[in-house]
């Protein structure tokens, strides 16, 4: 059986991330970014603001994973508080939000993504928390049916964002993080 893991995230790491949301981006979502959105979104642009997310969190319940193959990260997420708190939403604080989950496709299927979820879930859950969100592109089918797969169920709210080079409407999920 192959080593597999998920643990918080080191300075050691962001290299790598940043590597694997640049790559994976332009994989996966390039019928849904415009190429220019794509060509911007270089490891060099992103590594800073993963740098500032692992060493001085936005918040202190701000918490990025890696999910590791062995030696070989393949994958890693972001959690933290609900950003985009909405007036029918339950408690604030009771709610907290997947920022990103990315599994490098070359790594897909072997269940990195579900650990990273349990590993958001568990962190979340030991904080207070009782619900996650999270926003996903509609047009990423492959991201939508892994959260349904996972339990997940959109809750009928979505957003359009500008990416510069067009618009992105995306679609909120949403899970309970119950003790079971």
């Amino acid at each position: 059986m192959a080593d597999v893991s998920v643990r918080p995230a080191t300075a050691g790491d962001v290299a790598e991330i940043a590597r694997i949301q640049a790559d994976t981006w332009r994989l996966a979502y390039r019928t849904v970014l415009a190429p220019e959105v794509l060509e911007a979104i270089t490891p060099e642009a992103v590594a800073p603001s993963w740098q500032a997310a692992i060493e001085s969190p936005p918040t202190p319940d701000y918490r990025v994973f890696v999910a590791m193959e062995g030696q070989w990260r393949t994958g890693f997420a972001a959690v933290g508080p609900d950003a985009d708190h909405q007036p029918e939403d339950p408690d604030e604080d009771s709610t907290a939000a997947v920022s990103l989950l990315i599994v490098e496709p070359r790594w897909g299927r072997r269940g990195h993504g579900s650990r990273l979820l349990a590993a958001m879930a568990d962190t979340c859950r030991a904080a207070g928390r009782t619900r996650l969100v999270a926003w996903v592109a509609a047009a990423d089918t492959a991201s939508l049916q892994f959260y349904r797969g996972a339990g997940w169920a959109a809750d009928g709210l979505q957003r359009t964002l500008e990416t510069g080079a067009g618009t992105v409407t995306e679609l909120r999920l949403h899970t309970a993080l119950d003790e079971g």
